[in-house]
């Protein structure tokens, strides 16, 4: 009679398991570790979108240094209400490269647009705002005010190698920065690019064009006018991103400037992005300066929804490492006229649908208010 009882309760319990249904979080949601210099809509696409689970960010210097993007990732992710998500910090500097030497670069081979987190001034009018200039250890302030979370003690290369064995063939890493965080990871474990999922990389670029007709397109289209393989990213620490390009990663996807030239984040696209956001989040996003090509979002869109992608072809791709006038400039190659020394291939996104993207950006970011965040 026990037995029978007993059963009875397990069949009872079976059903029940059967018909409890099962939560986007307790599926086979997509692991993400975000690896970037910095906070803003490209994160809230991913962390809002209910298939995917943000593991972590690891913060790098680039556009500003490692400090200052770690306060922005806290910050940014208390206003999204996301502070479950750990913030690692990165790389404060580049492996080899350096602010004296890009500014001994420029003296031999002229200006470079952008220099991130070296930047003092436009070296012409141009249509954003001149970023303050912060040294690497100085205090951060922030306009959105300071986080009052803590980011994780541990390192950022040692945190993407313990993710990536603790969810072997899982993890998918989306870097939008300098890539010094994932060499630094590879050169401590060969089998670390092997044991992700897959890479997706905003950077470098091959033959971007101006599309959109307005200045702040146009001040944009200067930077690739006469350099068309220069891309920041990139140039910010070319030895970092020679490693990854040639690390035997499972599936790499680079989205260089390229695609991003038809994107712009215009006012009226914040303006509805904060009309579907959380109070909190649509006044973070409202406060966004626009002007910007959408770069960073367009690697998250293109995770997110391939299916907007018109354009892309495989490559055999690599960094130029040699201290001259194409430092930092990416190098490509079709099947069979890759040199052969390292060289891996990779999808090269050349264009997308900015539409879709758009419409994908305004569904991820209503969600935080449809779960009340």
């Amino acid at each position: 009679m026990l037995r029978l009882l007993e059963r009875l309760l397990a069949s009872v319990l079976l059903v029940l398991l059967a018909t409890v249904p099962v939560r986007a979080d307790e599926a086979a949601r997509r692991k993400v570790i975000i690896d970037d210099d910095g906070f803003g809509l490209m994160h809230l696409m991913l962390l809002e979108s209910p298939d995917v689970d943000v593991l972590g960010m690891t913060t790098v210097s680039g556009d500003v240094w490692a400090n200052r993007v770690t306060a922005m990732a806290l910050r940014g992710l208390e206003i999204a209400r996301r502070s479950d998500v750990p913030v690692v910090p990165g790389a404060t500097y580049p492996l080899l490269n350096s602010e004296a030497l890009t500014d001994r670069w420029e003296a031999l081979y002229g200006k470079l647009t952008w220099r991130g987190a070296w930047m003092k001034e436009w070296v012409e009018p141009t249509a954003q705002s001149t970023p303050p200039y912060h040294g690497p250890n100085d205090p951060v302030e922030l306009p959105w005010g300071n986080p009052t979370h803590k980011p994780s003690a541990e390192i950022a290369a040692l945190y993407l190698l313990r993710m990536v064995h603790q969810y072997p063939g899982q993890v998918t890493i989306i870097a939008c920065g300098p890539l010094t965080n994932l060499a630094l990871a590879q050169r401590l474990d060969p089998q670390f690019a092997a044991l992700a999922k897959g890479l997706v990389v905003m950077g470098g670029s091959f033959n971007p064009h101006q599309v959109l007709a307005d200045q702040a397109a146009a001040d944009f289209a200067r930077e690739f006018a006469n350099t068309p393989r220069r891309e920041f990213n990139i140039r910010f620490d070319p030895e970092a991103a020679s490693i990854v390009w040639r690390s035997p990663w499972r599936q790499v996807t680079v989205v260089p400037v390229d695609p991003s030239t038809a994107t712009q984040r215009r006012p009226d696209l914040l303006k509805r992005l904060a009309g579907v956001a959380s109070p909190a989040l649509g006044k973070f996003i409202a406060g966004m300066e626009p002007g910007f090509p959408l770069w960073d979002e367009t690697a998250a869109g293109v995770f997110l929804d391939p299916a907007m992608v018109t354009g892309k072809e495989t490559l055999y791709i690599d960094t130029n490492t040699q201290f001259g006038p194409g430092y930092g400039d990416m190098l490509s190659w079709r099947e069979h006229y890759q040199p052969g020394l390292g060289e891996r291939p990779a999808e090269v996104i050349h264009s997308i649908d900015p539409a879709k993207l758009e419409a994908l950006m305004v569904r991820a970011i209503a969600e935080s208010a449809k779960v009340g965040r």
